[in-house]
């Protein structure tokens, strides 16, 4: 049994970093636990394990008494004196026992006990190792796919990376290398469990980090981040020296960085440009080569209208409304792009637009006011709430129209 011991705990050692000290006293405790259940019932033992050889020795422990009860618990003092000259009533006294006694079931719970502490010492290992990358690029091989969930290797632990943290249209074939962002660390029922991301925008972020130097020392920094994983990214920089190019030093020479990282994403296109703290600087940064016509911002609401003309129109909002949506979440405001018309172009819109100005009235009030006829201050001469209820308008609303042209009426 000592060669088998000794084997464990050397493989144990080696391969799986499980210190020698801890497998001795887990098969030791497991080995008289279980021999204190089974034929070795009611009896003290005490097991020792050598680190060297891995030879197993057991002991019974025994109290020394002149009159014996209990055999596996007394030892006569005669007996005892004989074992150990000198010893006295009422001391303990060891007598070794041969291990093979302490049963077969022992040697089972002992077994249950390494394989136990093995899987429990990697859990704890999975996580000592890589809690401080959370957040952190990390390298693994693809090792299969479960349904929608991929299975990578990384090494020293298995992780996973669900269908949600993929991007789009991407295939990995077992045995492909890949890089992914550790998103985080789950607890489960069945211990540690490593997430990985390719569609989180940290993962950008990250790649960024590693790429520019200058993101790296702190020159550069990234101050808002927007993005739709395969398709499109966008960040705004800015740099703490005057004298670098945030843009620049993110773009690289002849577009060398930013083209590394493109390539690791699968050709997912990136937008890098200058950040502004005035959202309207943004919003004419941002949309750049399409050139805003009118800007009107909602600070109440954080909300902003856009106006372009109909050629850039197409260029703003962007393929299947792509370039807005990044847009208003790298602002932290709402966005409503329309299209741009001239004074002139639009008599109806222009004739309710005044009686809004005008008179205060709702929007939706002033249109059907238009749709009567009535589409300027003037035309209300001689307009009478009797009138509008004829019109269509309820008598509240009626009267309410009247009030409030009743200080302008001509």
């Amino acid at each position: 049994m000592s060669s088998e011991i000794l084997s464990v705990l050397e493989y144990m050692e080696k391969e799986k970093g499980i210190p020698r000290a801890d497998m001795i006293a887990t098969i030791a405790n497991a080995l008289k636990t279980a021999a204190q259940k089974g034929v070795n019932s009611g009896q003290e033992l005490k097991i020792e394990i050598n680190p060297k050889n891995g030879q197993l020795h057991a002991w019974s422990i025994l109290k020394v008494v002149d009159s014996v009860s209990n055999p596996r618990t007394e030892m006569h003092v005669e007996k005892a004196q004989a074992l150990k000259p000198g010893v006295v009533l009422g001391e303990m006294i060891e007598k070794e026992i041969d291990p093979a006694t302490l049963g077969r079931i022992a040697a089972q719970t002992a077994r249950q006990a390494v394989m136990q502490r093995l899987r429990q010492f990697e859990k704890d290992r999975i996580y000592d190792d890589y809690k401080d990358q959370v957040g952190n690029i990390v390298t693994g091989t693809v090792r299969r796919r479960e349904r929608t969930d991929i299975y990578v290797d990384l090494g020293k632990a298995e992780a996973v990376m669900p269908a949600k943290e993929q991007m789009p249209a991407e295939e990995f074939q077992p045995g492909d290398r890949i890089r992914s962002l550790l998103l985080e660390i789950e607890n489960t029922p069945r211990g540690p469990e490593i997430i990985l991301s390719r569609a989180s925008a940290r993962f950008v972020r990250r790649l960024f980090e590693l790429e520019v130097t200058e993101i790296a020392d702190g020159t550069v920094k990234i101050e808002a981040f927007a993005r739709e994983p395969g398709y499109r990214t966008k960040i705004a920089v800015t740099s703490t020296d005057p004298k670098v190019d945030p843009v620049g030093a993110c773009v690289g020479a002849r577009g060398a960085r930013v083209k590394t990282i493109v390539r690791e994403l699968g050709g997912e296109k990136i937008d890098i440009i200058k950040y502004y703290p005035n959202p309207r600087d943004m919003i004419l940064e941002a949309f750049k080569p399409a050139v805003p016509r009118e800007i009107i911002l909602d600070e109440k609401n954080h909300r902003i209208i856009l106006k372009v003309a109909t050629d850039d129109l197409a260029i703003a909002i962007g393929r299947k409304g792509q370039n807005a949506r990044l847009t208003s979440r790298l602002i932290g405001w709402r966005l409503d792009i329309e299209e741009f018309k001239a004074a002139g172009n639009d008599p109806r819109g222009d004739a309710i637009a005044l009686l809004v100005k005008t008179f205060e009235l709702n929007p939706a009030i002033a249109g059907r006011l238009v749709d009567m006829g009535i589409n300027s201050p003037a035309a209300f001469e001689g307009v009478a709430a009797e009138d509008l209820v004829g019109g269509g308008f309820t008598a509240e609303e009626a009267k309410d129209i009247i009030t409030r042209i009743a200080p302008s009426a001509p």
